[in-house]
């Protein structure tokens, strides 16, 4: 009888707590729309996950280290000459003087550049930096 007497209580209480949260809904129907545009608001970002999840692959990424290589020019020569080089020889390269230099990325090219100083060290100025789906297709 108790146990009878306790399930009872208990559906009473859960009526007017259903009942107390329809009245709130009903008293502040500007609240029940900013609940609404909040949950939109999160299945928005939930649509926007896909990008963010690339932005993560990303991120990944950002900690692998590359070999970043400055190419000055490059000439083709017979074994026979290369075996005559030494000191003081000048082999003529490909490229002019002044014109650009490549910039590589574990050997590929991804912009043009110039030589400057940073303090007793020399450095890379980026010039023209190449269209990543141009990159992509050169891998």
């Amino acid at each position: 009888m108790n146990a009878e007497m306790a399930e009872t209580e208990g559906k009473k209480e859960e009526q007017k707590t259903e009942t107390k949260t329809d009245e709130t809904k009903a008293e502040n129907p500007a609240e029940e729309k900013t609940q609404d545009s909040s949950e939109n608001k999160v299945d928005d970002k939930k649509k926007v996950e896909p990008s963010s999840a690339a932005v993560n692959n990303l991120r990944v990424l950002e900690n692998i280290e590359v070999r970043l290589t400055v190419e000055v020019g490059n000439t083709e020569i017979k074994i026979k000459d290369l075996l005559r080089l030494n000191e003081g020889s000048v082999v003529e390269l490909d490229r002019l003087a002044g014109e650009p230099l490549d910039i590589l990325a574990n050997g590929t090219k991804i912009a043009k550049g110039e030589v400057v100083m940073v303090g007793e060290r020399f450095g890379i100025r980026f010039t023209e930096v190449a269209d990543p789906e141009e990159m992509v297709q050169n891998l």
